[in-house]
């Protein structure tokens, strides 16, 4: 059992997903389609700007609990650290929103450890729960796959089993450094075994 929230084998060249809603929470976003060696991916750039992709699911982390995705990171905001609100800019953060307000954040950090996970954001009455599944320039310009078990994720942050997941966000951010970060995904899915 699985849902395919981002599904890139099946774009079409060059076109945005429809069901994908691009946020803009400053600056100017650079958001396009592309391909590389490994198939269809997202191109996210970030010049002093903070934006995202949204899109609305409707998941149960009980009969779907590992989530995936593919991810490559070809520049990081210099100086970003989740761990502090005035250099709170990522090169790659999957967000995942869940029935009560809480998220849990998957991010590629450019200074905090990789394993580091905390309380972050900054968003009133929104509680964020960050993870850092990379950090830094170990894994730079390659093609990256994750795998969580969200349902754990989510108990081991809010000490509660996990309610339905319903958003998926994909960000990058470089205003608080005031830098330039770019990221790429590929396919982001809900699965009831990891892969």
């Amino acid at each position: 059992m699985a849902l395919i929230a981002l599904d890139t084998a099946n774009w079409p060249p060059g076109r945005m997903p429809s069901d994908w809603q691009i946020k803009v929470n400053h600056g100017k976003p650079e958001v396009s389609v592309c391909a590389d060696a490994a198939g269809p991916c997202l191109h996210l750039k970030s010049e002093k700007s903070s934006f995202a992709l949204e899109h609305s699911v409707d998941v149960d982390p009980a009969q779907m609990p590992y989530l995936g995705w593919r991810w490559k990171v070809t520049e990081l905001p210099r100086g970003g650290d989740f761990r502090h609100s005035l250099t709170d800019d990522q090169a790659a953060q999957v967000m995942v929103a869940f029935a009560d307000r809480r998220v849990v954040s998957y991010i590629w950090d450019s200074t905090a450890p990789k394993g580091a996970a905390e309380s972050a954001g900054f968003i009133p009455l929104v509680h964020v729960f960050a993870v850092v599944c990379e950090s830094g320039e170990a894994g730079l310009n390659q093609w990256i796959a994750e795998n969580r078990n969200l349902a754990d994720d989510y108990q081991r942050a809010y000490g509660r089993p996990a309610p339905h997941v319903k958003g998926l966000r994909l960000q990058i951010n470089s205003q608080h450094t005031g830098t330039t970060a770019e990221s790429y995904f590929g396919e982001v899915a809900f699965r009831a075994t990891p892969r």
